[in-house]
């Protein structure tokens, strides 16, 4: 069922409490009040609390060697696909990531990196002859559908890297990965795709299509992490231990990941 602006702009809002980033604000905001109020032991006792919730809120989520650890434990799901011989499946699936829109700077709407990296995955398989036909599924993801569909852009990408228009099939209406699944299920119909996504981003992923009666290979396009959870550890460095921007940002994609793995399962929509 398609969402309402409202309730997909609900959606939307809901996603922040997930960030790690609004636990750091929210934590460091209460220190802050108060440390502002009139000093009593017991307030004080508060604050120091939340002053150590804080920092230790930073380091678990954005210490690089965390980050990798998390986020490769969905990367090492499904291994990194080989085409095996004489194998022929009905298409090409490839999952949007997003839309860089045009603005005063920006002369033109254009695939975010991460539809640029999919979209290339995908042509790549095609060109291989592994299916007759490369099917790009993702739509306008804002809350009022004024924006352009993710994987227009992402046909215009394909197109340029040789596929023929004509084996290009183009779906624009879903915003989710579960109403990508959906989607691709009423335009295909079940049956045997290499669905093209994200390493973390498969999980999630393949159990909603294989919910939806397709036979799922899943072909892993971009990897976060450079090596497997124990191999990570042997190869740290002090780096490793540094709070970044990039560490903090991969531990918002596991915990977004893991949450709409359960959402999906607890609402009957996803499948192990």
């Amino acid at each position: 069922m398609d969402l309402t602006p409202m309730w997909f702009g609900i959606y939307k809002a809901s996603k922040y409490l997930l960030y790690p980033l609004s636990w750091i604000i929210a934590s460091a905001l209460a220190t802050f009040l108060l440390a502002v109020l009139p000093v009593t032991p017991r307030r004080t006792t508060w604050v120091r609390r939340f002053a150590v919730s804080t920092i230790l809120l930073l380091l678990l989520t954005a210490t690089p060697i965390l980050s990798n650890l998390s986020i490769s434990m969905l990367e090492t799901r499904y291994p990194p696909f080989t085409a095996p011989p004489a194998s022929s499946f009905h298409a090409v699936v490839v999952l949007a990531g997003a839309v860089l829109e045009k603005g005063s700077l920006r002369p033109a709407d254009e695939p975010s990196e991460s539809s640029r990296q999919r979209t290339a995955c995908g042509a790549e398989l095609w060109h291989q002859g592994l299916a007759p036909k490369l099917f790009l599924t993702g739509g306008d993801a804002t809350v009022f559908r004024n924006g352009p569909p993710v994987s227009r852009e992402m046909k215009r990408w394909a197109l340029r890297l040789g596929v023929p228009e004509s084996v290009i099939q183009v779906e624009e209406t879903s915003r989710t990965t579960y109403e990508n699944a959906v989607q691709t299920k009423a335009l295909l119909g079940p049956g045997h795709i290499l669905l093209v996504t994200a390493a973390y981003h498969l999980p999630r992923a393949v159990g909603l299509f294989e919910k939806q009666g397709f036979t799922v290979t899943p072909v892993a396009c971009g990897y976060e992490s450079r090596h497997r959870p124990r191999q990570a550890w042997e190869q740290t460095t002090v780096f490793d231990f540094i709070p970044t921007a990039h560490a903090l940002l991969l531990t918002t994609q596991t915990i977004e990941e893991v949450a709409g793995i359960l959402v999906y399962w607890l609402t009957g929509k996803w499948q192990p």
